[in-house]
């Protein structure tokens, strides 16, 4: 159980996302969030504030009579849930969820403390409304998903129990749960905000997390396989450079290569008198085996500077108005403008591709045999002509990374204005994120196919003794799943083993 202060960590935000941890808000909270309501109950009287007594958006015109005000807030919710498209996966909409929680409990919102406790009942008891994919432009928030949300909390609408998609009346009646009653202005509140794209987001850099863990292992084991010198892990060398990142990422590779027996000392092979004239091993090896700190440093700097951008907006108040009890006043703004969530979904997404492509490459090189100079074409354990290895593979292998490229093209520019203008220059903050989920799943497939190249290439030239402890439990664990293979068998299943082992699981 986690209990809910005003700030959440990555840490205690992946317990909650990913290990369905339940949560439990703090008293202190739930007092600072009922005096807010109480407050905002006693300043509204007599006084025009926004989406209280007004229409919305270019509507925001229009006052709206006192005996309206509760028709109002539904009014937003259900003329809002127009989304399209398939639903959000459940550990996006949980992801959502928590963002819309975490807003509500810093008492800025003016909401009733009964929002705040149906969001905890739902996320505790694993009821996740059916949210479209479609909809939102990222500023005024994710208007059209979060009114899918805020339709099930008023007891309409779909949602997903027990893996199935049920009309929520239902779910609620078997339940015992009370539909959100409207008190002053939870249907704006519940609806305006940047947590969908947020909740994808965070989805997308805990995926991130383990792509890169799986990447930095696999360009080990890569130049264990090619018997590269030691030295482009320096620690001199790469702390030469004043990026964090490449320092980080050269570390992490000097503790997986720990006890290998195949990485070769340039002091010992070359710092002596020789007399070749041609030297057969490369005295250097391609850029995708010797750059790796130099290519993943910036894409870990750049998960890092996600990191901050998505922790912070979770912890933040993002709609509109902001409820200030401390200076009795309600601040009108843009705090549900998504575009730092947005900006960190398109760097995200090229981080990620360029992290693909360094697999494609390190693959490339596995696969071609007179790049190499140690192994068959496409590893090919088999009889050549007769047999085919891997060369199916790489085909979606290569096809994949070029989506990914083309996919990498910035959402955070393509603003279009709407609402009667109204919204004249938007964030795009969702569908950055869905398109940078699109980015990690391709990226998850490549590197299942790199991760049975790799294992295919060591049982080739029967080096797997000769590993480091990390890269031979890598070795160990794609093998329980794939097994040596000569003859050509069909390999789609293989690569959704390996795909959850990726997603599941870390290396060590």
């Amino acid at each position: 159980m986690i209990l809910i202060h005003k700030n959440l960590s990555l840490d205690e935000i992946e317990r909650i996302i990913v290990g369905r941890e339940q949560v439990a808000l703090a008293d202190e909270v739930r007092r600072e969030v009922e005096q807010c309501y109480t407050f905002l109950a006693e300043f509204a009287r007599e006084k025009v504030i926004y989406g209280i007594n007004t229409g919305f958006g270019p509507m925001a015109q229009w006052r709206i009579e006192d005996d309206k005000l509760t028709q109002l807030q539904y009014n937003i919710i259900r003329s809002h849930s127009t989304g399209a498209g398939e639903p959000l996966e459940p550990m996006a909409v949980r992801g959502a969820m928590l963002a819309r929680l975490m807003t509500f409990v810093q008492a800025h919102s003016g909401v009733h403390v009964e929002v705040i406790d149906l969001l905890v009942e739902l996320l505790n008891r694993e009821i996740y409304p059916v949210v479209p994919e479609h909809g939102s432009v990222g500023a005024s928030g994710d208007l059209v998903q979060l009114s899918h949300i805020a339709l099930a909390l008023i007891g309409e609408g779909e949602v997903f129990y027990r893996g199935e998609r049920m009309k929520t009346a239902e779910v609620f009646a078997r339940e015992g749960i009370e539909p959100l009653k409207m008190y002053l202005r939870e249907g704006l509140a519940a609806t305006n905000g940047t947590a969908v794209m947020t909740g994808l987001g965070l989805k997308n850099l805990l995926a991130a997390r383990h792509l890169m863990a799986w990447s930095l292992t696999a360009s080990v084991l890569m130049n264990e396989i090619a018997q590269s010198y030691d030295d482009l892990m320096s620690e001199v060398l790469n702390g030469l450079k004043q990026h964090e990142g490449q320092r980080v990422v050269a570390a992490r590779m000097r503790e997986i290569a720990t006890g290998s027996r195949r990485l070769l000392s340039r002091e010992e092979e070359l710092y002596h008198a020789h007399e070749e004239a041609i030297f057969e091993h490369k005295v250097q090896p391609y850029y995708s085996l010797r750059c790796v700190p130099q290519i993943l440093g910036p894409v870990w700097d750049e998960m890092q500077s996600v990191e901050r951008v998505l922790v912070g907006e979770l912890n933040s108040v993002d709609d509109n108005p902001i409820v200030d009890p401390a200076n009795r006043t309600v601040i009108h703004g843009g705090n549900f403008h998504g575009d730092y969530v947005s900006f960190a979904m398109d760097k995200l997404k090229i981080a990620l591709t360029k992290l693909t492509m360094l697999a494609e490459r390190q693959m490339n090189y596995l696969f071609h045999d007179r790049i190499n100079g140690i192994l068959p074409p496409f590893v090919n354990l088999g009889v050549l002509g007769l047999n085919y290895g891997l060369q199916a593979s790489q085909f979606t292998a290569t096809s994949t990374t070029a989506e990914c490229q083309t996919l990498s093209n910035p959402m955070y520019v393509h603003s279009i204005p709407n609402n009667n203008d109204n919204q004249d220059i938007v964030s795009m903050g969702t569908n950055s994120a869905l398109i940078c989920a699109r980015v990690v799943e391709n990226s998850f497939q490549v590197m299942a196919i790199h991760l049975m190249a790799l294992v295919q290439a060591v049982d080739c030239l029967k080096i797997a003794e000769q590993l480091a402890p990390a890269t031979r439990d890598l070795y160990e664990r794609v093998r329980a799943l794939v097994p040596v293979f000569v003859e050509d068998t069909p390999k789609y299943e293989e690569i959704e083993r390996l795909m959850a082992l990726l997603k599941n699981e870390m290396p060590a």
